[in-house]
């Protein structure tokens, strides 16, 4: 014998009853076929609300009894040739007259028990069943239809009967063994009491129904036909990067399917394992897929066989010192929960008996704090433990697998992803068998979480990170066309796939969950929302999706203050923006305190040097036990263009012009010329050598005169300049005649730290630093004689944007 089991969506319209009877027919049978039938998909829903609907005599229950007679009628006629139609249609009006007169009573009452309704939601399955039989007795199939309500005993408990095992098994193997017919078809998810009142198995009940006559007769296999096929390592409505699950044993897909995995309903494995039967998901929309088969274990790929989660958990934690090394409380808080039926889905303990702590769905919460307060009344009344804690708005996140015993560190390896990606653990539990280890966490993280589990455990060759950038003007324009050049390299040899979600300019901004195209993210800016910072920030936010990188490529001190609530949420930070880290040293340190917290990353090597490494060689120094004595450089690519077209002849003035008309300079070339810019890069790595100092502690020894700094604007400045063209020639000409060549310095030493034009001769590192180059010399008790010295392009938006490329990828190494 074979048991097979359809699903609502399998027998949801005509066209999927006639892909089912097809299956059927095609079948290879051996002995004798059993059909179990579910409601078609919607109608089960539909009957609770009409019950609920004449339970408060409303009559809105009625326009939902024409729907569902209306589906059901429509169906045979589609499904039966005309000439079959007139039987079927009566029968099926003679159920739905007895699903209206049940419904007008309880109108009329103005009460719905749990026994009415289970009768009420038994149509459902009555009604397909019935047309299923039908269908196949048409293509000339030996068919029968058989009521399972005369097969599976249970008791009283309406709305999820227990089982009757020893009766159900008996009436089972009696009625299949004088059978007359070869394919039997059976209502799902319906069965009755002893008195032969109507009672249900639960939602997903059908699932249940076909395994306990499979158990029952023995059978050679059952399977559960769906509108998926099989099971999956992860929810893919949540994870898109699921993949199919071949084989399972019985003890993973029952831990699967407790912890939400909704392809096979809990129960169904019980009957069958006992048995050995193997259980195969398949899909009926694609009866040629695998599909999974589930029973006893083989060999796995992976540790990990599946990860699933259940939504909607609160968490019940009694405590008290009063509960130390008293026998008896456990029992008595599980009788009380016992006592209201309520559901304990996962148990933890403190070793030091001060607490214990029970998950249940959250619909129990209020019931279950009732009863436990009203159990311990007394020890609440002395202060030997507290009233019940109640935890809301949780979730439940579990891994799977068989093999986990066989492996060390996968608790490390799934707490070590969660915390990474700032997703906070409440409570864990993990069976002595080590085939589960399941967290409870926040229930706005349930997305990210499964993503950030499926990737740890599936996808160690690929992992995704997501790009929130901010800016993209020169710099951040040339970062999205590398990123762009590059995508095939970094997945294919790094395993990286990088995804653009957001972009933002001062103007506009644009959101896409699945990454925006990186040759339409002008088009999509350009039609995208008006610019809102504190918008952008909680939008971000709210998407929570795994590896999130913010980065910066502005200038901005709005955008630099907003670093701290992304640090808070454990989403990355790149920036060459430069304020954040020369702001007040309490800010600055309170960025990189956040970033440590929060597990994230706070990377600015592009504040310094553009793309050269000039902070990561210099934080490396530090970690390995280095100490910096000396730090000297000259950080300004714009400042050193200027100073080495500044040669005999030159007009001040037009070479300024000319850095400005290059890109070199900022806009108000003042900017870069009165050394401010410079004072914050000296004091970052002042900052990043240990050094707690703020930037008014730099002394800044300016060349330009005080007129051209106070200039109204930018051509008052250049008229400042050609003012004071004499000042600058004889600047130039002191240095000529010393045969040295002026540089704009920075130095760091012994605590303090000065910029400065400065003329450096011939045999200073600096003296032949040509073109907008950057050099820093560092000398430290390991580089004493002869400084570590790091040269080349400060300056430009290509080299920026590989410096700021470089950290996004260091964000994926951390």
């Amino acid at each position: 014998m074979q048991v097979l089991k359809f699903g609502g969506t399998s027998v949801g319209n005509a066209q999927a009853i006639d892909q089912v009877c097809q299956i059927v027919n095609q079948y290879p049978r051996k002995g004798q076929l059993v059909v179990v039938v579910s409601a078609m998909s919607g109608t089960t829903d539909k009957l609770i609300k009409a019950g609920e609907l004449s339970g408060k005599s409303h009559d809105g229950y009625k326009t939902l009894l024409q729907e569902i007679e209306a589906r059901h009628l429509d169906t045979i006629r589609e499904l039966f040739p005309i000439g079959a139609q007139s039987g079927l249609l009566s029968q099926v009006k003679k159920r739905l007259n007895e699903l209206e007169l049940l419904c007008d009573g309880i109108y009329q009452v103005g009460e719905l028990s749990r026994r009415c309704l289970d009768q009420i939601m038994s149509f459902g399955e009555l009604l397909s069943s019935y047309l299923v039989a039908e269908r196949l007795k048409l293509l000339g199939l030996n068919a029968a239809w058989k009521d399972s309500r005369e097969l599976i005993m249970t008791d009283d408990h309406f709305g999820n009967a227990q089982v009757d095992q020893e009766m159900t098994e008996h009436q089972v193997t009696k009625y299949f063994q004088h059978a007359a017919a070869e394919y039997i078809v059976v209502p799902g998810f319906i069965a009755a009491n002893a008195e032969r009142d109507t009672t249900t198995l639960g939602r997903g009940g059908s699932d249940y129904t076909a395994a306990i006559i499979a158990a029952a007769m023995d059978a050679n296999r059952l399977e559960i036909w769906t509108d998926v096929s099989g099971m999956m390592t992860a929810d893919p409505r949540l994870v898109p990067q699921a993949i199919p699950i071949p084989h399972i044993s019985y003890a993973e897909a029952m831990e699967l399917s407790h912890f939400g995995a909704k392809v096979i309903y809990p129960p169904t494995i019980q009957p069958v394992m006992d048995r050995r039967i193997p259980i195969w998901i398949k899909n009926t929309f694609a009866p040629h897929d695998y599909g999974t088969l589930i029973q006893d274990n083989g060999e796995k790929p992976f540790p990990v066989t599946g990860i699933s989660g259940i939504q909607h958990i609160a968490l019940l934690t009694l405590e008290g010192s009063g509960m130390v090394g008293i026998p008896g409380f456990s029992k008595r808080l599980f009788d009380a929960l016992l006592r209201e039926r309520i559901n304990v889905i996962l148990i933890t303990q403190s070793s030091s008996e001060h607490s214990i702590t029970v998950g249940i769905h959250e619909t129990d919460m209020l019931k279950a704090k009732a009863a436990v307060d009203s159990e311990f009344s007394q020890e609440i009344f002395d202060k030997k433990i507290a009233p019940l804690l109640v935890e809301k708005d949780l979730c439940i996140v579990a891994a799977v697998g068989d093999n986990m015993k066989n492996y060390h560190g996968l608790s490390g390896k799934l707490f070590g992803a969660l915390g990474r990606n700032a997703i906070n653990v409440r409570a864990i539990a993990q069976g002595s068998t080590e085939k589960n280890i399941s967290a409870v966490i926040n229930k706005a993280d349930v997305k990210k979480a499964l993503n950030v589990i499926h990737e740890a455990f599936f996808e160690n060759e690929t992992k995704q990170v997501n790009l929130f950038v901010a800016g993209v003007g020169n710099v951040g324009g040339k970062l999205l066309e590398q990123l762009h050049q590059q995508q095939h390299f970094l997945l294919n040899e790094l395993g990286i796939q990088v995804r653009i979600i957001a972009v933002a300019n001062s103007r506009q901004m644009v959101f896409s969950e699945d990454g925006l195209s990186h040759d339409k993210w002008k088009d999509a800016l350009a039609q995208g929302d008006s610019m809102d910072l504190q918008q952008f920030a909680a939008k971000l936010k709210s998407m929570n999706l795994r590896n999130s990188v913010f980065v910066d490529n502005t200038a901005s001190e709005d955008v630099a203050r907003i670093y701290e609530t992304f640090l808070q949420h454990g989403i990355s930070v790149v920036t060459c923006n430069k304020i954040a880290c020369s702001a007040s040293y309490a800010s600055y340190k309170k960025l990189k305190d956040l970033a440590r917290k929060f597990n994230a990353s706070f990377l600015f090597e592009t504040n310094v040097g553009a793309g050269l490494p000039v902070i990561n060689t210099l934080n490396d120094l530090v970690r390995s036990g280095d100490k910096v004595r000396t730090i000297e450089a000259v950080l300004s690519g714009s400042l050193n263009f200027v100073f080495n077209n500044f040669v005999n002849g030159a007009d001040f003035r037009k070479v300024v012009k000319a850095a400005q008309d290059e890109g070199y300079t900022e806009p108000d070339p003042r900017i870069d010329l009165s050394g401010k810019d410079v004072m914050r890069k000296i004091l970052i790595l002042a900052r990043e050598s240990g050094a707690e100092m703020e930037l008014e502690d730099i002394e800044n020894h300016s060349f330009l005169p005080a007129e051209c700094l106070e200039a109204a604007d930018v051509a008052g400045f250049y008229e400042q300049l050609d003012v004071h063209a004499n000042h600058f020639q004889q600047l130039l000409q002191n240095a000529n005649d010393e045969g040295k060549r002026l540089k704009f310095v920075a130095r760091y030493h012994n605590g303090k730290a000065s910029v400065g034009l400065q003329a450096v001769a011939p045999d200073h590192p600096f003296y032949k630093l040509e073109g907008k180059d950057n050099i820093v010399l560092y000398t430290t008790n390991r580089y004493a004689e002869q400084p570590l010295i790091v040269r080349g392009a400060g300056a430009g938006a290509d080299v920026t944007a590989s410096g700021i490329f470089a950290d996004i990828m260091r964000t994926v190494r951390n």
